[in-house]
């Protein structure tokens, strides 16, 4: 079909290469463009095949992923890459240098390698692809399948029903909603004291942009919930520390919120904050998933909203889902400033989506100027 994703396939192992062929086969709106065993043979095949988006193993014979993704820079070829590798599971350093590299996300082969359990991440996997192989379908003026065609394949166990909901945001849904009223604030908005981000598919990218562009005199403590697996967001915070002119760290338990730092949540820890004397501290924990994730966005929000009411300043950007939408009601219930990323340069328009649909987004920004629409709100006097 003319309208399909097409997917170039880089994998060394010709089981591997099998498997995930089928899966995208099997998902509606996907289509195998060709297969390759390494860099090498990838880089042959892209001006023959253009395909929408790459699915990149790590570690291959030859020209392995990194040396791919370094040849891709040079050439100039702007095709996203999801890397899907089992070097994930014990190279976070390696797998932050592909997203410096260009790569645009990433997922974990289940079980090494060879992955006959591969199905597992099926859902996940394919759904990375919808976002930002239809992403740049739309950048290149090429058509994607309307929102109801990616139902018309049968769906086996590898393409399951959820993964196509347009509450997902993958296709920005069927049409334009004005949004709900918006809730009566409790006080005026203050002063900014914090601010805080919840973030999913895309925010590697779109966290980049913000923080390589904030300015180096911003004095707000700033919170980031970005999805992610644990054991990756120390060395992700560690990537996003040498491009941000601010100092960007993992959060521990117990850190002062210091001016001029950032701290990003821990893999599989919500992230909360907590007021102890004249000082806020963060806190860490393992309760039960919100909105399907931990660390939850909504989690962060209602957290930052108690401990400093009108004195907020909330940001939800690219990610599936609705994580964060709720709880950014309560930042601007308490008189707090809330700020969403616009559909139009949103990799997946989920999570702010069900934000502005329900009131609790004051205004919509591109990416392009989100970094100076959060530095001058938050230094503006009210």
């Amino acid at each position: 079909m003319s309208d399909e994703i097409s997917v170039l396939v880089v994998d060394d192992s010709a089981l591997m290469r099998n498997l995930i062929g089928k899966m995208i086969d099997a998902t509606p709106g996907l289509t195998v463009a060709d297969k390759a065993m390494n860099g090498n043979f990838a880089l042959q095949k892209i001006p023959r095949v253009e395909p929408d988006i790459i699915c990149l193993d790590l570690e291959m014979p030859e020209m392995n992923g990194i040396e791919f993704l370094r040849e891709r820079k040079k050439r100039g070829i702007d095709i996203p890459v999801i890397i899907l590798s089992s070097i994930a599971e014990k190279g976070a350093t390696i797998t932050m240098e592909a997203l410096s590299l260009g790569a645009n996300d990433f997922i974990q082969k289940p079980s090494g390698s060879i992955s006959e359990d591969i199905h597992t991440v099926a859902d996940h996997l394919t759904s990375l692809l919808i976002a930002y192989g239809g992403k740049y379908r739309r950048a290149k003026g090429k058509k994607v399948l309307a929102p109801e065609e990616y139902t018309k394949k049968p769906e086996p166990d590898l393409a399951k029903k959820p993964l196509f909901s347009t509450t997902f945001g993958l296709f920005g849904g069927p049409e334009k909603i004005e949004p709900a009223t918006p809730p009566q604030q409790l006080r005026r908005p203050g002063k900014t004291e914090v601010i805080a981000i919840g973030i999913s598919t895309g925010g590697p990218d779109a966290l980049r942009v913000v923080f390589s562009n904030l300015d180096s005199d911003l004095t707000q403590p700033i919170l980031v919930v970005q999805h992610m697996p644990p054991g990756f967001t120390m060395e992700f915070a560690k990537s996003l520390d040498r491009i941000c002119p601010l100092n960007v760290k993992e959060a521990e338990e117990g850190d002062i919120l210091t001016p001029g730092w950032v701290y990003i949540a821990q893999g599989n820890k919500h992230l909360e904050v907590e007021r102890k004397g004249g000082s806020a501290l963060t806190h860490l924990s393992d309760t039960p998933l919100v909105s399907g994730h931990r660390p939850s966005a909504d989690v962060l929000f209602a957290s930052v909203a108690m401990a400093y009411t009108n004195h907020v300043l909330g940001v939800i950007m690219t990610g599936m889902g609705r994580d964060g939408a709720q709880q950014l009601g309560t930042v601007y219930k308490e008189g707090g400033m809330t700020l969403g990323q616009d559909e139009k340069s949103a990799v997946v328009y989920g999570m702010p989506r069900v934000a502005y649909e329900l009131g609790h987004v004051m205004e919509q920004v591109p990416l392009d100027k989100m970094a100076r629409r959060i530095c001058d709100v938050a230094k503006t006097n009210r």
